[in-house]
C-alpha cells in the first residue's frame, strides 16, 4: 500500500497514528509526517557485533548520533512505544552485506540476539526550516530526499567500517546561512551541513543519480547543502558485510515518541 492523502493531514498525525498505519501496511517515505515529533534511523545487529557498532557511532558523532539503543531482542524502546518489527514503513534485510529484501515487515527475520541502535534524523529539523521559510524542496515534490555515498571514510571501529553518506537539501544561496544556523541547534540529529556547494568535493559525481531516495531539483540561485545521514551505518554494513543486519529503508524512518525540542540546544 503506497502512500496517498494531503500533507498537511500527514503533519498532523502522532506518532501512534503514523505507526498504525504503517503497521496496517502502508509504504511511504516520512518527511513531513508528524510534524514536531523526532524521526529516527533504525540499524539492527546481531549482539556480538553491537559493541562495534556502538564504537562506530561514538567515533563518527555526526552521522550515527545514538538516540536509543535498544536490549537484544527488545522490540520497542524508550522513546518508541510501539513494534520495531512492524511499526516503520519499510526495512532492509542485510545478509553478508547484501540486501535480501525489503519489507514492511521483519517479524519473520527477527531474532532474539538483535540490538536495535535508533539513531538521529535529519528530518527532524525539517520543520523548523519551513517555519523559517527555508524551502525543504523533497517535501514540495513528495518524494523521498537524496542521499549520497561520499569519498569521505569515517572513522573504523572493530569490525565496522565505511563511508559517510550525505543528505541534500537545495537551499536558495541567501538562506544557507540560516538553513546553518537552524540546523547547527539539532546536534543530536546530524546538526549543521558538513558541505555547501560542489558536490564533487565530497566525491559525488552526479546530482541525478542518488544512492538512495530521488532526485530533486536544483534551481537557479541555489546552492547544494549537505548534512550527514543516517543510512552511514548502513553503508558501513554494505562495506564490512556482517552476517546479518535489518535497517530502516532509506527516508522510511522511525517515528518516535520524543518531541523534536528535546534536541533543541539554545
Amino acid at each position: 500500500m503506497r502512500a496517498g492523502g494531503d500533507v498537511t493531514d500527514r503533519a498532523r498525525l502522532t506518532p501512534r497514528e503514523a505507526r498504525a498505519l504503517f503497521r496496517a501496511g502502508l509504504v511511504t517515505p516520512t518527511s513531513g509526517w508528524a510534524a514536531g515529533w523526532t524521526q529516527a534511523n533504525l540499524i539492527a545487529l546481531p549482539r556480538d557485533r553491537a559493541y562495534d557498532f556502538l564504537l562506530f557511532a561514538q567515533r563518527n558523532p555526526r552521522s550515527c548520533p545514538v538516540l536509543d539503543v535498544t536490549e537484544p531482542g527488545e522490540t520497542a524502546a524508550s522513546i518508541f512505544d510501539g513494534d520495531l518489527r512492524t511499526d516503520l514503513p519499510a526495512y532492509r534485510v542485510y545478509r553478508n552485506g547484501e540486501q535480501v529484501a525489503e519489507v514492511a515487515d521483519v517479524s519473520s527475520y527477527w531474532r532474539d540476539d538483535l540490538v536495535c541502535f535508533l539513531i538521529g534524523c535529519s528530518f527532524t529539523f525539517e520543520a523548523a526550516l519551513l517555519e523559517a521559510g527555508v524551502p525543504v524542496r523533497h517535501i514540495e515534490a513528495g518524494t523521498n530526499v537524496p542521499m549520497y555515498l561520499t569519498d569521505r571514510p569515517c572513522r573504523p571501529a572493530g569490525e565496522l567500517s565505511g563511508p559517510l553518506v550525505v543528505s541534500m537539501r537545495p537551499v536558495p544561496a541567501e538562506l544557507v546561512p540560516a538553513a546553518v544556523r537552524i540546523t547547527s541547534r539539532y546536534p543530536a540529529v546530524h546538526g549543521a551541513p558538513v558541505y555547501v556547494g560542489d558536490p564533487a568535493a565530497l566525491g559525488i559525481a552526479d546530482l541525478d543519480r542518488p544512492d538512495f531516495g530521488d532526485v530533486v531539483e536544483v534551481r537557479a540561485g541555489e546552492l547544494p547543502v549537505f548534512w550527514a545521514c543516517g543510512v552511514t551505518p548502513q553503508a558501513a554494513v554494505m562495506r564490512s558485510r556482517p552476517p546479518f543486519a535489518i535497517g530502516h529503508a532509506p527516508g522510511h524512518m522511525a517515528i518516535t515518541d520524543a518531541r523534536d525540542t528535546a534536541y533543541l540546544v539554545p
